[in-house]
C-alpha cells in the first residue's frame, strides 16, 4: 500500500513539474488501438501518459499503448480533483441530452425564482425518497428546482416500473407522482404512452448510480441519498462556489 501510495503521489509531481505538450500522433495511434474515437483520448497534464474515456469510464494509458493507468488523477499541488472534474461534464452533458421535457419539475412558484436546480433520479417506492418528495416545498422555499428522473431499482416489468410509467403517462404528472410517493396506485386509462422510463433506467446505470435518491447538481456533483432542504442549499452554494479548472 505504501509503496502504491507513493507511486502514486512520484506520478502526480511529475504532473505538476512537465505539463504534456499535445501529440496528435500518438492520441490517434491509442485511440485505434483501443478502438475508441479519436476525441476520447486527450493528452493528460502528465508528460507522455493520455487519458482514455469508454462511455463513461476514465483511465490513462502511456503514449507507446502498453501501459493502462487506473485511478483518478489528482493534482496535489492545487487540490484539484482532474479526473472526478471531467466526469462532472460528463454527467451534465449525458442529462442535457437526456433533455428537460423528459423531467418531471417541482419549481419554486412565482415570483420566487430557482437559484439552483438539481436532477434526482428517484424510485416511486424509495423510501427516503418519498421523504424527500414530502418535503418539497421546504425545498422550493430554499430556491431549489426538483427535477426528477425515474430509476425503478427493480428493473423492467416491475410495480416499480409500470408505476413509474403510469405517472409519466398522467394527464397530471406532478399529482401523479406524489400520490404514487404516498403509495398510491396509478392507473392509465387505455394504453400506455411513449415514455422515457427505459431511457432515464439506462442512463441511471450507466453513469454507475446504483441507488436512490441520487442527486446530480449543477456543477455536475452527486450527492446520494437524502439531505434536508437547509443543508442542501448550503451544499449547493459550496459546489456553485468550486473553481473550475
Amino acid at each position: 500500500m505504501k509503496s502504491n501510495l507513493l507511486a502514486a503521489v512520484a506520478l502526480l509531481f511529475i504532473a505538476v513539474a512537465a505539463p504534456a505538450q499535445a501529440g496528435d500522433d500518438a492520441a490517434e495511434r491509442i485511440a485505434k488501438q483501443l478502438g475508441l474515437k479519436a476525441e476520447n483520448v486527450r493528452p493528460s497534464p502528465v508528460a507522455g501518459i493520455y487519458e482514455v474515456q469508454h462511455d463513461h469510464e476514465f483511465g490513462y494509458v502511456t503514449a507507446d499503448g502498453r501501459y493502462l493507468l487506473r485511478g483518478d488523477l489528482v493534482d496535489l499541488k492545487t487540490g484539484k480533483e482532474l479526473t472526478e472534474e471531467h466526469r462532472r461534464d460528463d454527467r451534465l452533458a449525458e442529462i442535457g441530452k437526456l433533455g428537460q421535457n423528459k423531467l418531471i419539475e417541482f419549481a419554486p412558484s412565482p415570483p420566487q425564482v430557482a437559484k439552483y436546480t438539481v436532477t434526482v433520479f428517484t424510485d416511486v417506492d424509495c423510501g427516503y425518497c418519498r421523504k424527500l418528495h414530502s418535503e418539497i416545498a421546504q425545498y422550493n422555499a430554499q430556491g431549489i428546482a426538483i427535477r426528477y428522473a425515474f430509476f425503478p431499482r427493480s428493473g423492467p416489468d416491475t410495480d416499480s416500473w409500470r408505476t413509474a410509467e403510469a405517472v409519466w403517462c398522467s394527464a397530471d404528472r406532478q399529482k401523479a407522482l406524489t400520490d404514487a410517493k404516498t403509495g398510491a396506485t396509478i392507473k392509465v386509462k387505455g394504453k400506455l404512452c411513449d415514455n422515457p422510463i427505459a431511457e432515464e433506467y439506462q442512463l441511471a446505470q450507466d453513469l454507475g448510480i446504483r441507488g436512490t435518491p441520487m442527486m446530480v447538481f449543477p456543477n455536475g456533483d452527486i450527492f446520494p441519498g437524502y439531505i434536508p432542504a437547509p443543508a442542501l442549499a448550503q451544499k449547493l452554494a459550496e459546489a456553485t462556489a468550486k473553481p473550475k479548472s
